[in-house]
């Protein structure tokens, strides 16, 4: 698939005090979605074609990986592919996989590949390797898969080989990421060929949204999934993943939020499109945050707009169901009345970088108080914001984000902004810079 790359990027991006922002941006593909849909769709019986599919490095690696195994796809044009599945096997028993720095390819590919059988190895960027997938393995582990860890235990790099999956009942963790359950989720019926399936949470499930993405993936794909509220799913025996033909992808909710928050913060109205008030992401519950700090929202079936209304005003939330969409709220706290908390957000540490840690450093940068907690931010603004040198530590939220804080806001002026390393948002979202600066209304170079 071509990926779709700014062709112009340098070390760093300067961007000048914008003072309004108004008009309509199409989202690229979710990446959760997408990255679910090729799985889903190597693995079940007949070919798939999927549509709006997002061309960023997450969904290449993906596709790559899904090569190294044998399954056969090709591109139609430049947003839709076509996979050919193959039924819940894989022609390849052996192959080395690269997965980047992609949790949304790693975590389920782990559990498929055990699963299935054979001899591979996994295995991504430096930060990959510092990102826990210790609960998964131990939850196939324990049931008869024979997983290894080739450098730290509980971490990437991985040697799967051939094992043999023999329970009925299986618990997973669900307090550091969601991640673990939608693996063991979209291996399900793999497992569940002779006898029902069930995957207990072991504490409390974070992110739950996401499942609900995962779930509602699964049922499109032909595979039902009972629930005893958020604590047990089971799947039924005989089940088997069939293409529904053809599929969309819906736009990325997650990286609405940037434009949702710029239209709440410098005027708008912005317009989203591609995600509507009916999406499956959980994320689209961002705009409902905005609008408890003060912003107008309006929705529709495929868009989203958010326009000013004056000052907004400081929130104290729990953002569990929405992390990677909190942290465009921790920037958009620059622009609000009073001190803004921010709760339950400790998956923030295992993610492309420690969230938590990095928005601290950087939103001190532009003149905020913060205070971190282990699984809190709490955010007091500056009178005004002051110019900064913005690292984004190799993830592309934190680019993204803090392309806001050279938003007006009236009464808390933005400012000049350099983002460092602003090609890290080809992770999600190849041409942000260009989207920004098509509702900014000036040059970013």
């Amino acid at each position: 698939m071509t990926q779709q790359k700014p062709k112009h990027y340098p070390q760093h991006i300067d961007l000048e005090p914008v003072m309004h922002v108004e008009g309509t941006v199409r989202l690229p593909g979710s990446k959760s979605i997408s990255n679910r849909t090729l799985l889903l769709a190597a693995l079940s019986e007949g070919r798939t074609t999927i549509h709006d599919l997002l061309a960023s490095d997450d969904t290449l690696v993906m596709l790559g990986a899904l090569r190294s195994l044998g399954i056969q796809w090709e591109e139609i044009d430049e947003r839709t592919i076509q996979v050919h599945g193959n039924g819940g096997e894989l022609p390849n028993h052996e192959a080395d996989l690269f997965m980047g720095n992609a949790g949304t390819a790693i975590r389920p590919l782990t559990a498929a590949l055990a699963v299935i059988g054979g001899s591979y190895t996994l295995h991504g960027v430096s930060r990959m390797h510092e990102r826990p997938i210790g609960d998964l393995v131990d939850a196939l582990n324990e049931v008869g898969a024979q997983i290894e860890y080739t450098g730290e235990p509980g971490f990437p790099p991985l040697h799967i080989k051939r094992g043999h999956i023999h329970a009925s009942r299986m618990s997973v963790r669900g307090n550091v990421s969601s991640q673990f359950l939608t693996a063991l989720l979209m291996a399900a019926p793999l497992m569940a060929r002779g006898h029902e399936i069930t995957i207990d949470v072991v504490g409390e499930l974070i992110s739950k949204p996401y499942i609900e993405i995962t779930l509602n993936l699964m049922r499109r794909f032909g595979v039902e999934v009972e629930q005893a509220g958020w604590s047990s799913f089971t799947v039924q025996p005989g089940q088997r993943y069939q293409s529904p033909g053809s599929i969309h992808v819906e736009g990325d909710a997650s990286s609405a939020s940037y434009f949702l928050a710029a239209g709440a913060i410098g005027g708008g109205p912005v317009r989203v499109e591609g995600v509507g008030e009916h999406s499956i992401q959980g994320d689209v519950r961002f705009a409902d945050a905005l609008e408890r700090m003060g912003a107008t929202i309006t929705r529709g079936d495929n868009w989203i707009e958010a326009r000013s209304n004056g000052v907004l005003k400081a929130i104290d939330a729990d953002f569990n169901h929405i992390p990677d969409a909190a942290m465009t709220i921790a920037v958009a706290a620059l622009y609000a009345d009073g001190t803004s908390t921010l709760r339950n957000i400790a998956s923030w540490r295992v993610k492309e970088t420690d969230r938590l840690a990095a928005m601290a450093i950087e939103l001190r940068k532009v003149g905020a108080i913060v205070e971190e907690g282990a699984d809190y931010l709490r955010i007091t603004p500056p009178h005004e914001l002051l110019p900064a040198t913005v690292d984004t530590y190799d993830d592309h939220r934190m680019a993204m984000c803090f392309s806001l804080a050279a938003l007006d806001g009236k009464a808390r002026r933005g400012n000049a902004m350099r983002i460092n390393d602003p090609k890290c948002v080809a992770k999600t979202f190849p041409d942000y810079f260009e989207a920004f600066a098509g509702i900014a209304k000036n040059e970013l170079f």
